[in-house]
């Protein structure tokens, strides 16, 4: 047994700092260690046992073991195992060592522990505001039990600049965003330039985040939570809300009926066809190359319709509870879909022979927004970016859920890292969606879409799931709780990790190459969270606060 074979080397290794450890099952671990060896254990099992690394959470455990707790994930993928490092901080204050030089892909995790649980990662090496506002009040921590879903804390200054470093000798700053022709969401880059190439970059984003995992452990319930995972992403929907519930189920031990795992795969496959033909359409226009940019866009539209036929909206599925999904597939549509397959992939190769064989597509991505293989390694990238460049790692066959275990396809990988590769890789992939697809049409059994869950679930269980999302790994983990909803429930998306090696991409660049390297990642950030109306008598315009669209809302009910 896998996971049983890295708790003995841990425990072989550490002795006595290794306090306990729980395998729910051959492809879990959680282990429990002495807070001051938190560093030395997550050194080993990244640097020595050459695991991945995922995410960091922090959780207020207060009022159930007087304590905070930290979380750090990784993965064996070619063991099929997923495996938690926890620690019990104490209160007072709460402080524990960031692993972050062992560890450099954890940096973004340990600041966001310690703004919004407050949490202290002594020794980080920049300790920066990661999730909250420049102007949010020292001590105040949105994440802690004590702390209500909706609280303003007193002293908070909404007009306050972000507080950013000084860019080198000899550089001048030119802002990228936060708002940009090429961004459809807010994100500050801000690049520090010489002449027209590019020294270095700082990033600030989660300019509308919107606190859904507080929403989660104070306010909605196991099965009104697979509603908002669904908005986290506007295009990635369905992998959130098929990770929530994995994660969920994985936690107490349930496993969804043999056609509902079917069905979860031929959606989550639907969506990534969608995402994959927008992202390609949208590289072409980028590149200026607006042609193929429109011939992705009329491919992806019947694709669109087929899953608004199938689930009652083109993007937002409905489709998951714990246990199970809610709709079944008809055969009528069945069969249309495997028409929409049939002339999809017909088209495709069409487009990807015309992308694929273009000269000036070639020449201004080849070389452009490098990451190789070290950088996918110490920044922990993942999908697209890690294959891109020969890293042969993919969710669905290396930690398997749904029905990927009843399926064949291969992993696409290329070998530069840089634009390019990305390109190729998310190409091809769509033959493998298609192929994927069309064995979950034939190998579908009839039987249940959901099991029936009569007991309430029992709390203090830890879960993890990962989803391929088409932008890469996206991962959730959950501690069951009371009043039938989570302690704590964490999200780790794709594009949060991937995000963090931008500045290296971009790094001695040509400036005009930003948007390119930037695009090429998929970005996906927190979609906007303001209102602007126009009078159509007037032609006057307006831009609703959010205290405004509350005593609106008030009004309206």
């Amino acid at each position: 047994m896998i996971a049983r074979e890295k708790l003995n080397q841990l425990k072989e290794k550490f002795g006595p700092a290794i306090q306990r450890a729980d395998l729910p099952g051959e492809d879990r671990l959680f282990v429990f260690v002495e807070p001051s060896a938190l560093k030395e254990v997550c050194r080993f099992v990244f640097r020595d046992l050459d695991g991945r690394y995922i995410t960091g959470i922090g959780a207020d455990d207060r009022p159930f073991s007087g304590q905070f707790m930290v979380a750090h994930t990784f993965a064996f993928d070619r063991e099929h195992l997923l495996c938690g490092i926890l620690v019990f901080v104490p209160p007072d204050p709460p402080r524990v060592e960031s692993i972050s030089d062992a560890v450099p892909a954890a940096n973004w995790a340990e600041r966001e522990f310690r703004d919004l649980v407050g949490i202290e990662p002594v020794g980080h090496a920049h300790p920066k505001r990661l999730v909250l506002p420049d102007g949010w009040p020292e001590g105040a921590h949105p994440l802690r039990k004590d702390v209500p879903w909706n609280a303003v804390p007193e002293g908070f200054d909404d007009e306050r600049e972000f507080d950013f470093d000084e860019p080198p000798e000899g550089c001048v700053v030119v802002p990228f965003g936060p708002f940009h022709p090429t961004l459809d969401e807010p994100a500050h880059f801000r690049l520090y330039v010489e002449g027209e190439t590019v020294r270095g970059c700082e990033y600030r984003g989660f300019m509308v985040h919107r606190g859904i995992e507080k929403l989660a452990e104070s306010v909605l319930t196991y099965n009104e939570i697979p509603v908002m995972a669904e908005r986290i992403c506007g295009i990635c929907g369905c992998v959130h809300n098929v990770a929530y519930a994995q994660a969920v189920e994985s936690a107490v031990g349930l496993r969804a009926p043999p056609r509902a795992e079917f069905l979860r795969t031929l959606m989550l496959e639907l969506e990534r066809l969608h995402s994959h033909l927008l992202w390609v359409g949208l590289a072409c226009h980028i590149v200026g190359f607006d042609t193929l940019f429109m011939q992705s866009f009329r491919i992806r539209e019947p694709v669109m319709w087929i899953a608004e036929k199938i689930t009652g909206n083109r993007k937002t599925y409905g489709l998951c509870v714990v246990g199970g999904v809610h709709r079944d597939l008809t055969p009528e549509l069945g069969a249309e879909l495997r028409q929409v397959l049939d002339r999809l992939e017909a088209e495709w190769r069409a487009v990807t022979a015309a992308v694929l064989k273009d000269r000036n597509i070639q020449k201004r991505t080849c070389g452009i927004g490098v990451a190789d293989r070290k950088l996918v390694k110490e920044a922990a990238l993942i999908g697209p970016m890690a294959r891109a460049a020969g890293v042969d790692i993919d969710c669905r066959r290396d930690h398997p859920y749904a029905a990927y275990d009843r399926v064949d396809f291969e992993v696409i990988t290329a070998e530069d890292g840089d634009v390019w590769s990305r390109i190729v890789v998310r190409a091809n992939e769509v033959f493998e969606s298609i192929k994927i697809m069309r064995q979950c049409l034939e190998k579908m059994e009839d039987g249940p879409i959901q099991l029936s869950i009569q007991d309430e679930l029992p709390a203090g269980r830890l879960g993890m799931s990962s989803v391929e999302a088409p932008r890469g790994e996206a991962h959730h983990f959950v501690i069951t709780g009371e009043n039938n909803r989570p302690r704590r429930w964490r999200v780790r998306a794709p594009t949060y990790q991937n995000l963090q090696a931008v500045p290296a991409m971009i790094k001695d660049q040509q400036l005009a190459d930003m948007t390119i390297s930037l695009a090429s990642i998929d970005p996906c950030f927190s979609c906007t969270d303001r209102l602007e109306t126009v009078d159509l008598n007037s032609g006057t315009t307006k831009v609703w606060s959010a205290e405004e669209l509350s005593r609106l809302a008030r009004w309206r009910t």
